[in-house]
């Protein structure tokens, strides 16, 4: 069978062969054994129902054992022979050119290069999956294959519910990940009802086909470096920046820490994550020993070097050996991934990868234990550092909220408040989310890298037209976002399909993709997907994190982010994703994302005038309301832009009135 036949097939009424456990892919840990005898019934129930009964002998067996020996049921039988990647747009098989795209996306979201544990279906962050099993991804490619411009594909938590007749301006697909009852959003009910086979995590960008790779995050982190070190009034040069994790997130972060620079030590356990981004070149040099580690930084400091170091160890070492060796760290964070710290997300000092693992899946309360003692040696090192001189910010993985659970020294004096910031708080709020600036993205569906050059040239030639007659209380942002799609080909990002990210206000985000809708009705590129990462202005209600400088009490309430993916919905976005869970945690954020196809037509040029602006311009209200300065400043030159917005401006109280 051709890859179109294979696609338009979904789930084969012949069962193929078993497939071997691939031991060269880095694969998911297991995770703990919750379901009682009953509920392991029921999971098994739950996954044969997408086959017909006659298979049901020969797969049960299959089922439950997968089921025992992995805490999941993946149906790794099903997993497609072909090579999984970004194909060309014109190489789907599809009726609706947005469908086709939309396949594409999932296509990249599931590349090995791109995919933290492609054969389980997840993306990044240890648990932020595409799909819950094989089948899942199976049925929803055939369904996008057969779909029209007059249907929406409705998608729960990774099951395609089925086509719905709908029309040509609304979304082709909708999806809801881990949507669930709100008492019953703690970790264990995820565990619970994704083992089950009826809920999943989607992470933000995992489970709304939107991931673009590492590359996704590195602009962001770039531009948090760059800032935490204005905030210390340092350049990057020759100074230390210390972190840890190189999973699908916060591989990002060495890569940029030469782009900003820096000397940058990111601390990883996983040897096999750390040697692909070693082969990716995130990473300049491997380092296994903690004294070799030392001198090389000696070194580096030195020279004033720009250099990435990946130390394959805990991070707990690096922070308790530099404190000991009188290593000056001028930055400091953490990225791993602690909403998830009892499945894979965080490993305790002490323990090697390999036990931690087994640890994990055979004794949860003895590596919980672990966990939780490792996070108070880790912020007690901190700490010591910061008393030096030290700045850390909370990378809003819920390092903090995950210590402070542990009983660490992270609390002001208020017992209520942290006494390190995130970095929404200090730097990206107040310097971007405010004044509109977030991860805006694009990526080329022809799979051609000139087409990327071609964009890469657009928006730079847009932004600097902005630049012109921008206020000085956006020319940093507007000088930064220029330097980086400058050098954003040298810098390589790549990886997966030819998508690049670029921080853009409304007003940059709208010409941007107006330009590409041009040039592709010109015939000079081919179809674009625009869409950005759920970390932004308006797509994001996370108290910890995206709204964590929101200081009226509304943070933490939700109403932006479900407002936000309902206005994309009729505006012309054309998938829209809602999820609980993301960055910090299930149950502790609610998040919602799009994807918009551009193919140069006139609708398609409405469509995005309309829903781009909604879509920065509701975060930036709900800022604007909660008496955030930059914010109540960008809403007021929204309005005079747009004589149909109209928004609530606060009165601001004098506090002498409250004492």
């Amino acid at each position: 069978m051709t890859f179109q036949e294979k696609i338009q097939q979904g789930i084969p009424t012949s069962l193929p062969q078993p497939k071997t456990y691939d031991t060269s892919i880095n694969h998911a840990p297991k995770r703990k054994e919750i379901l009682s005898e009953e509920e392991k019934k029921l999971a098994l129930r739950n996954a044969l129902r997408y086959f017909e009964p006659h298979l049901h002998d020969q797969l049960i067996e299959e089922f439950k054992q997968e089921l025992e020996t992995y805490g999941r049921i993946y149906m790794y039988r099903l997993r497609p022979d072909y090579d999984m990647y970004a194909r060309g747009i014109d190489e789907y098989p599809a009726k609706s050119l947005q469908a086709a795209a939309i396949m594409l996306m999932i296509q990249n979201n599931l590349d090995p290069a791109v995919a933290q544990h492609p054969h389980e279906l997840i993306t990044y962050g240890g648990n932020g999956a595409v799909f819950q099993n094989w089948a899942q991804y199976l049925l929803t490619m055939k369904y996008l294959s057969e779909m029209t411009d007059e249907q929406t594909l409705a998608i729960y938590s990774g099951h395609p519910m089925g086509l719905f007749p709908s029309h040509k301006n609304a979304p082709r697909v909708v999806v809801t990940n881990g949507m669930m009852i709100p008492n019953y959003s703690r970790p264990d009910d995820w565990e619970r009802f994704n083992a089950l086979g009826v809920t999943q995590y989607g992470q933000m960008t995992a489970g709304s086909y939107m991931y673009i790779g590492p590359q996704g995050i590195v602009h962001g982190t770039t531009i948090t470096v760059l800032n935490g070190f204005r905030k210390i009034n340092k350049s990057p040069k020759g100074h230390l920046f210390v972190t840890s994790g190189l999973g699908g997130m916060s591989g990002a972060q060495p890569k940029a820490g030469n782009i900003a620079g820096c000397i940058t030590v990111c601390a990883e356990v996983n040897p096999k994550i750390t040697q692909i981004r070693h082969d990716q070149g995130w990473i300049d040099e491997i380092i296994p020993n903690i004294n070799d580690l030392t001198a090389r930084v000696r070194q580096a400091q030195s020279k004033g070097e720009t250099i990435s170091l990946a130390y394959l160890g805990n991070v707990v070492d690096v922070w308790e050996h530099f404190d000991k060796e009188n290593i000056h760290i001028d930055l400091g964070s953490d990225q791993t991934s602690l909403h998830n710290p009892w499945a894979g997300g965080y490993y305790p000092v002490g323990i090697s990868f390999e036990e931690a693992n087994q640890m994990m899946a055979n004794e949860p309360l003895k590596f919980k234990v672990a966990v939780q003692e490792s996070l108070r040696r880790h912020a007690a090192a901190i700490n010591k550092h910061t008393d030096k001189g030290t700045y850390f910010f909370d990378y809003g993985n819920a390092f903090l909220l995950e210590a402070s659970r542990a009983g660490a020294d992270v609390m002001a004096l208020n017992g209520i408040d942290f006494k390190y910031p995130s970095y929404v708080q200090d730097i990206m709020g107040p310097m971007c989310f405010d004044y509109g600036f977030g991860p805006f993205r694009w990526v080329c569906c022809s799979g051609n890298p000139e087409d990327l050059e071609k964009t890469d040239a657009i928006a730079q030639a847009v932004l600097e037209e902005m630049m012109r007659t921008a206020p000085n209380e956006i020319s940093q942002q507007l000088a930064d976002n220029i330097q980086w799609i400058k050098s954003a080909q040298q810098n390589k990002l790549v990886v997966g399909s030819q998508a690049r990210i670029l921080y853009a206000d409304s007003e940059g985000r709208i010409r941007i993709a107006r330009a590409f809708n041009n040039a592709i009705a010109e015939g000079k590129i081919g179809p674009v997907v625009l869409g950005r990462d759920h970390h932004d202005v308006s797509g994001t209600d996370s108290p910890y994190r995206e709204t964590s400088n929101i200081y009226d009490g509304s943070r933490f309430t939700a109403d932006m982010a479900i407002q936000n993916v309902i206005g994309d919905s009729f505006r012309g976005a054309t998938w829209v994703s809602i999820h609980n869970g993301g960055g910090v945690g299930w149950g502790e954020v609610i998040n919602g994302g799009f994807g918009m196809v551009l193919d140069g037509s006139k609708e398609a040029a409405n469509r995005l005038e309309t829903m781009l602006f909604w879509d920065v311009n509701n975060g930036i209200a709900r800022r604007n309301w909660a008496r955030n300065e930059g914010a109540i400043f960008a809403i007021k030159r929204a309005m005079e832009t747009q004589p149909l917005l109209k928004v609530t401006i606060p009165s601001i109280v004098d506090d002498t009135l409250l004492e």
